[in-house]
C-alpha cells in the first residue's frame, strides 16, 4: 500500500504495523456532518422516496409472499460485485430442488446463502435483537456455510490482515487495519449503530463505508456490509420488509462504487460517497415502488379471475405462492400448499390451461413450471412510464 496515496487523516492515518506492514488505521465515525446544500437536497429526496416506499410496504396484502423478489435481486446483484455469474433463474431453479446449469452452480449456493443470512438478520431484528458484532458473525456464518470462503473461519472474526488490490500486502491498493485495531474500530462502529446522531440515510452511508473499511472477516465482507442497508432499514421501522436493493445500483455503478469508498480514506471527505449513496437509494426506492406497484397489481388481477372462475382453494393458495415462487415442482407445491400430490398436480394443471404456469424443463419426471409473466413482473427491468410518484428520469 502507497501510505503517499493518503493524503488527509480526517477519516484515518495509514501506519506501519508491528509485523511491517503499512495498514489503514480508521478513525472513529463522526457524530455530525455540515452537510452541503446538494447533500441536504439529495438527503431530502432519498428520504421522499423510501418514505412514500414504505408506505407502499405496508399496503402489501402477503408481505410474506410479495418479498421474495426483493431479497432475491438484492442477493442476485450484491455477490454479482463479488464476481458471481449465476442469474434469479438458476436461483430459482436451486431453490425448486432442481440442479443450476454446472457453470452457475457454485454461485448459486453463495447466492442462495446471502437470502439465508439476509432472512436470520431480519428475524433477529423482528425479534428485537439488536443490530451488532454478534448478529454480523452469525450472519457471516450462514453467508459462508459450504461455499467458497468456508475454510476462512465463517462466523468469526479475522485474526490475520487482509488487503483489497494487488497481490501481496505490499503491493496491495488497501490494507484494512491489523486484527487489533480492527476490534477497536468495529467496536466504534456498534456504538455508532446504535445511537441516533445524524438523519438515518447519512448515519447508514457512513456505517456501509466504516464497515468496508474495517473489512472484519477474511472473506464476505462486502456482501454482508451491504446486508445491513436493509436490514438497518427495517430495524428503524422505516420500511416493514427489505425493498430496497442498492446493490442493484452498486452493480451498475460498480467501478464508481469502488473508487469512491477508497478515495474517502484517502482524501477525508464524505460528501463525493454520501450523494453517491443518496443517489442510488432515491433511484432503488424509486424503482421499488414501481416494482411493488407492478406486483400487487397482477396479483389482485390474477386471484379475481381465480374466484370469477370459481377456482378450488387449492388453485387460489398456489397462485398466491407463484409470487413468492415463480419456479417451483409439484412436490414443492404439496408442501407449500399444504395438498396432496394429486391435489397439487391438478393445481398446476389448472393454471397451465389457463396460460399462468408452463413447464420448461422439457421433462416426463422432475418437471419445472415457471409462472412467466410473475417472473417478469417481478425481474424484468422497470420501464419509465410505469406509474409512481417520483421523477420518472431518475430511474
Amino acid at each position: 500500500m502507497r501510505p503517499e496515496s493518503f493524503k488527509s487523516a480526517e477519516r484515518g492515518t495509514v501506519r506501519r504495523t508491528t509485523e511491517g506492514y503499512w495498514a489503514f488505521y480508521p478513525a472513529t465515525l463522526p457524530r455530525h456532518l455540515d452537510l452541503d446544500a446538494e447533500s441536504v437536497g439529495l438527503l431530502d429526496e432519498a428520504t421522499a422516496a423510501v418514505n412514500r416506499l414504505g408506505g407502499v410496504g405496508l399496503l402489501l396484502p402477503n408481505p410474506h409472499l410479495l418479498i421474495g423478489p426483493y431479497l432475491r435481486l438484492e442477493a442476485v446483484l450484491s455477490s454479482r460485485i463479488e464476481g458471481t455469474q449465476t442469474d434469479v433463474p438458476a436461483l430459482l431453479r436451486l431453490e425448486a430442488g432442481q440442479a443450476a446449469p454446472p457453470e452457475q452452480a457454485a454461485d448459486a449456493r453463495e447466492v442462495a446463502n446471502y437470502v439465508v443470512a439476509l432472512e436470520h438478520g431480519l428475524q433477529r431484528v423482528r425479534d428485537e435483537f439488536p443490530i451488532s458484532v454478534r448478529l454480523m458473525r452469525e450472519m457471516h456464518a450462514r453467508l459462508l456455510r459450504k461455499v467458497r470462503g468456508r475454510h476462512r473461519t465463517p462466523g468469526y472474526l479475522r485474526k490475520s490482515p487482509v488487503w483489497i488490490g494487488g497481490d501481496t500486502l505490499d503491493n496491495a491498493v488497501f490494507v484494512p487495519p491489523p486484527p487489533e485495531a480492527m476490534r477497536d474500530a468495529l467496536g466504534d462502529l456498534e456504538i455508532f449503530i446504535h445511537e441516533k446522531p445524524m438523519p438515518l440515510l447519512v448515519q447508514i452511508a457512513l456505517v456501509h463505508y466504516q464497515f468496508e473499511v474495517i473489512h472484519p472477516f477474511l472473506d464476505g465482507n462486502g456482501r454482508l456490509g451491504r446486508i445491513l442497508i436493509p436490514l438497518l432499514l427495517v430495524e428503524r421501522g422505516v420500511l416493514p420488509e427489505p425493498l430496497l436493493y442498492l446493490s442493484a445500483y452498486f452493480e451498475q455503478n460498480r467501478s464508481e462504487y469502488y473508487d469512491l469508498l477508497l478515495r474517502t480514506s484517502q482524501q477525508g471527505d464524505l460528501t463525493p460517497w454520501l450523494n453517491f449513496f443518496l443517489r442510488g437509494v432515491r433511484r432503488q426506492a424509486q424503482d421499488a415502488e414501481r416494482r411493488t406497484h407492478r406486483l400487487v397489481a397482477l396479483q389482485a388481477d390474477l386471484r379475481n379471475q381465480l374466484l370469477e372462475e370459481g377456482r378450488p382453494g387449492s388453485v387460489l393458495r398456489l397462485a398466491e405462492h407463484l409470487f413468492a415462487q415463480p419456479m417451483v415442482t409439484a412436490p414443492m407445491v404439496a408442501r407449500l400448499t399444504g395438498v396432496t400430490a394429486p391435489t397439487a398436480n391438478a393445481a398446476i394443471r389448472a393454471l397451465v390451461e389457463r396460460g399462468d404456469l408452463e413447464e420448461i424443463s422439457g421433462r416426463e419426471r422432475y418437471r419445472l413450471y415457471q409462472a412467466t409473466e410473475i417472473f417478469k413482473a417481478a425481474y424484468d427491468p422497470i420501464e419509465p412510464d410505469e406509474p409512481a410518484t417520483g421523477d420518472p428520469d431518475d430511474v
